[in-house]
This record gives C-alpha cells, sequence and structure tokens, in this order.
C-alpha cells in the first residue's frame, strides 16, 4: 500500500514539474477528450480536501499557453468554460460536504489524505479576511481546496457562498488562463516554459507557506 502510494505521488510531483510535456502527450493521446481530463483534475483539487496537491495555476497557465500555439486543439474560450464550471462544482461538493460533516472536523486524526493543520490554517485565514477569503483562497494553493470546505463548516450562508464562488472562479480562471494564451505566443516563453512553470508553483506556494510557519509560530507562543 504505501509502495503504490508512494509510486502515485511520485507521479503527482512528475506531472506537476513537466505539466507542459504531460499535456502535450494527453492532448495527442486524447485529443478533444482532454478537455475531460482537464476538468476533472480541476474539480478534483477544488471540490475533495483529500486532494489538495493537485494542480491548479500551473495547469490553467499552462494549458492556456499550449493553446496559444499555432494550430493547437485546445481553445481558450473553451478552456475558460470548463476550468470554471470544474472550479465552481468543485467548490460547490466541497461547501456541501463541510456543511454536513461540521465543526467535528477539527477534532480528526491527521492522516496522509486529510491534514488537520490546513484545516485549522484555512480557518484562520477565514477569521482574518471573512467572506472574501473564498475569493483570495482561489489564488493559494491548499487554501484553496479547504476554503469552500471550511466556509461550508461556518455559518455564511449559500447564496452568499455562491456569490464568492462564482466570482472567484472567474477571476483565478480568466487571469491564469488567458495569461498562458496571452504570454504563451511570445518566443521566450516558449522557449523558457518549464521555469516560468516552475516560478509559477514556487510563487503560489509561497503565501501558504509562510501561513503555515505564522500558524506554528502562535501555535507555540500560546502553548
Amino acid at each position: 500500500m504505501d509502495h503504490s502510494l508512494s509510486g502515485l505521488f511520485a507521479f503527482i510531483a512528475d506531472f506537476i514539474l513537466h505539466i507542459d510535456s504531460h499535456l502535450v502527450y494527453l492532448i495527442s493521446q486524447y485529443g478533444s477528450w482532454v478537455y475531460a481530463i482537464l476538468f476533472l483534475i480541476v474539480f478534483c483539487e477544488t471540490g475533495l480536501v483529500v486532494t489538495p496537491f493537485l494542480p491548479g495555476d500551473s495547469l490553467l497557465f499552462a494549458a492556456g499557453t499550449l493553446a496559444s500555439l499555432q494550430g493547437s486543439p485546445l481553445d481558450p474560450n473553451l478552456l475558460m468554460l470548463v476550468f470554471c464550471s470544474a472550479a465552481f462544482i468543485g467548490d460547490n461538493l466541497n461547501f456541501f460536504i463541510g456543511r454536513s460533516l461540521g465543526p467535528k472536523v477539527f477534532h480528526f486524526q491527521k492522516s496522509r489524505f486529510f491534514n488537520t493543520e490546513h484545516l485549522a490554517m484555512t480557518h484562520a485565514f477565514y477569521e482574518k479576511y471573512g467572506g472574501i477569503t473564498v475569493v483570495l483562497a482561489r489564488f493559494i494553493p491548499i487554501v484553496r481546496t479547504f476554503s469552500p470546505f471550511v466556509a461550508g463548516i461556518g455559518t455564511m450562508s449559500y447564496s452568499r457562498f455562491l456569490l464568492f464562488s462564482v466570482g472567484g472562479a472567474l477571476l483565478w480562471v480568466g487571469i491564469f488562463c488567458y495569461s498562458g494564451y496571452f504570454f504563451g505566443q511570445f518566443p521566450f516563453v516558449q522557449q523558457n516554459r518549464k521555469l516560468i512553470f516552475l516560478g509559477i508553483i514556487g510563487v503560489s506556494l509561497l503565501p501558504p507557506f509562510i501561513g503555515y510557519l505564522t500558524h506554528l509560530f502562535r501555535k507555540r507562543d500560546g502553548a
């Protein structure tokens, strides 16, 4: 079991680090069915609290970049529709899972699939920024996955969550997907795609890393 899990995580890490190459392969193998695969990845990353490790920002940017290449079967507007739908549906599923489980999840034991520290970090994020967290969290890995879950646990009304969810999805997908499509047409970006994807991953992971350290320091000071 551990061996198979380590193999799965190794594959996911390789997919994230070489996301452009893997997308090119998926397009060559599945053609237009790649839209369904992209939908599934974003849906799982947004809708299931056990899959915060799946690619988000880099996937949107990489797909937009590949759509900018001449002869590419990917259409940027269709990508926008697919990604927004996946993010919105995933958000709503996550919200209702949180609402059905309630505050008792804070007492769950930490496991390799459910990290209670990530949950606590996102909860602290909510206490600081309020409902706008649903929008802000779109741009922060890990927090993005736990944000609708925590919103469902709390007292936020569904109508208010819906407004933030739609706005966050449109902003997140629009910025990363269309940025990839626009900048992907430049030779510099085409020649240095891997470095740019790594840069996006690094920058997007910086806020949760800082937040995690802050959470640890506060926890230690409180103790």
